[in-house]
């Protein structure tokens, strides 16, 4: 039920969908949600959680596998048509951290640790003068992504998309 709450607020925005919608498309009851989640505010931070989680694994995933041009590689993976048009199974900050910033401290602090992990990954495959430097690069390079992929999704599966995230892929491999 949580992994199919995150895909459904990812496309949808929290506020976007119903309890009685999230459990009809988990094929539970109502009620049954009551039992699990004290709120759907907790049901949100849960759901993003598993779903900023599954985010980071893509990420390490792709850094195992592309040691060298890991970061190439990242931005090719982030920076894409499919997580431009697949909210749902896309980028859990590109589609929810406006709506994060307005459900409470729970889904904040969710969001706050989801952001630190991804962070890490960067920090791991950032060039830099040590910790500090590699780290500030690192939350240059994550909100740059993440603020690409949020403009390329504003203007919809239009050349203006597809510009903006070719622009940003090139600028992220030019400089870094």
């Amino acid at each position: 039920m949580v992994l199919k709450a995150g895909e459904l607020f990812r496309e949808y925005g929290f506020d976007g969908i119903g309890i009685a919608d999230l459990m009809k498309a988990a094929g539970l009851t109502h009620g049954g949600f009551y039992g699990q989640f004290k709120s759907k505010v907790d049901l949100a931070a849960e759901a993003s959680r598993q779903a900023l989680a599954l985010n980071a694994a893509t990420w390490r995933e792709t850094i195992n596998r592309t040691r060298e041009k890991a970061l190439k590689a990242i931005a090719v993976m982030y920076l894409s048509r499919p997580n431009l048009i697949f909210k749902a199974k896309g980028c859990t900050f590109a589609s929810l951290c406006g709506d994060a910033s307005r459900q409470g401290e729970g889904v904040q602090s969710v969001f706050a640790e989801g952001i630190e992990n991804h962070l890490q990954l960067l920090q791991e495959i950032v060039v830099g003068n040590g910790d500090e430097d590699r780290r500030r690069k690192s939350i240059v390079i994550l909100s740059q992504m993440i603020g690409g992929l949020t403009l390329a999704r504003a203007v919809g599966s239009v050349p203006l998309a597809e510009e903006i995230l070719a622009a940003l892929r090139d600028e992220l491999e030019t400089r870094h």
